[in-house]
């Protein structure tokens, strides 16, 4: 089969690699139909997740049907179309047990194109499936269902409930990718007073405010004074980073009141320096996280209801054999307009079912 294959820092190929096959009673083995980009997978690129070893098939966010499982697994069968979840999940050990399977000891957690082969290829192993796929609404479209593998469950989980946005919060989303606007789609889920979005591309900007955002501002602008005009000079109540870089992260800190929350989602590749001299005193609340995920059932139910807009977070499809140019587009989003890259998606059609 072929996968994009990491080779070390500015390197990766569409290429041959082995088949994948199950190597233990819980895996199944999943006939990618959409995968998708993920700006992690640029950091990795970057260098900045030295974990990832050259040779190793990135990508952690695919729709799939079933083509062989382990003799353990209950819950799916070949030719189940299922969603593969980003995170990897034992449910046994002891932060499996209590929900952050994120954390799981068990030789799940983020494991996907990170510690192994990932879903940027034409098929991948899913170690522990019975808690790693998900079984897909027939009217979930892949292009769709991809983005519940990652981005909405990371949006909703590090930003917005670890944030605790209330009704009635002025939130600010600095950040405008993927992740930003799907923080401002499932933010609006608790009735915020306002959503501020903040970003560079203007074309991320359109995006937030055509999704839910009341403001945007330019991040070259004083984005700050712009969120203390809004709120009376106190500031936002939560702050949501979804960028990873040491300036975004400040900003988020002086955007936020005394008694404040910042959410950071973004991952950092460099540090990034924590003003305590001024955040000391302000009661504020900081908080980072990698996604569970035990909320994406949930929110495949409310996609499926019609309650989560996903159309426009895709702006652009490709074949899977251009994963490359995929990646080009992706890293050259202010200039591409790429928010969500999709590869390789089929559309899927509802059959019908004749009433009884």
């Amino acid at each position: 089969m072929k996968g994009f294959v990491f080779h070390g820092p500015g390197q990766a190929s569409w290429q041959d690699v082995p088949d994948p096959s199950v190597k233990e009673p819980t895996d199944a083995v999943v006939s990618v139909g959409a995968a998708t980009i993920c700006g992690t997978d640029l950091h990795i690129l970057k260098g900045d997740v030295p974990e990832v070893r050259p040779g190793t098939v990135l990508g952690h966010e695919a729709v799939g049907e079933i083509v062989e499982i382990g003799g353990d697994v209950r819950t799916v069968r070949p030719g189940d179309r299922v969603l593969v979840s980003c995170i990897t999940s034992c449910g046994r050990c002891r932060f499996c047990r209590d929900g952050s399977y994120g954390q799981c000891r068990g030789g799940g957690g983020w494991i996907l194109g990170h510690l192994i082969d990932g879903t940027q290829a034409e098929y991948v192993r899913v170690p522990y499936a019975d808690l790693s796929v998900h079984p897909l609404p027939a009217s979930l479209r892949d292009e769709d269902a991809v983005l519940f593998a990652d981005i909405f469950p990371t949006s909703y989980e590090v930003g917005v409930l670890n944030g605790r946005v209330r009704p009635g919060d002025t939130v600010a989303v600095v950040g405008a990718g993927p992740i930003g606007l799907a923080a401002v789609i499932t933010a609006r889920l608790f009735s915020p007073e306002r959503i501020i979005a903040v970003d560079l591309a203007p074309a991320r900007l359109e995006a937030a405010h055509r999704l839910g955002a009341d403001a945007v501002a330019d991040v070259r602008e004083d984005a700050a004074q712009l969120v203390a005009d809004l709120t009376g000079g106190l500031g936002a109540d939560v702050v949501i980073e979804a960028v990873g870089v040491p300036e975004s992260f400040e900003l988020c800190t002086r955007m936020v009141r005394p008694g404040g929350h910042v959410a950071n989602i973004g991952v950092h590749g460099k540090p990034a320096t924590l003003h305590l001299e001024d955040l000391w005193i302000r009661n504020v609340t900081i908080t980072t996280g990698l996604v569970d995920t035990s909320s994406t059932p949930v929110l495949l139910r409310m996609a499926a209801a019609g309650r989560l807009p996903t159309g426009q977070l895709v702006t652009h499809t490709f074949p899977s054999d251009h994963m490359e140019e995929a990646y080009d587009v992706f890293s050259k989003a202010a200039e591409t307009g790429a928010l969500k890259v999709v590869l390789g998606a089929r559309q899927h059609t509802e059959v019908a079912v004749p009433a009884a």
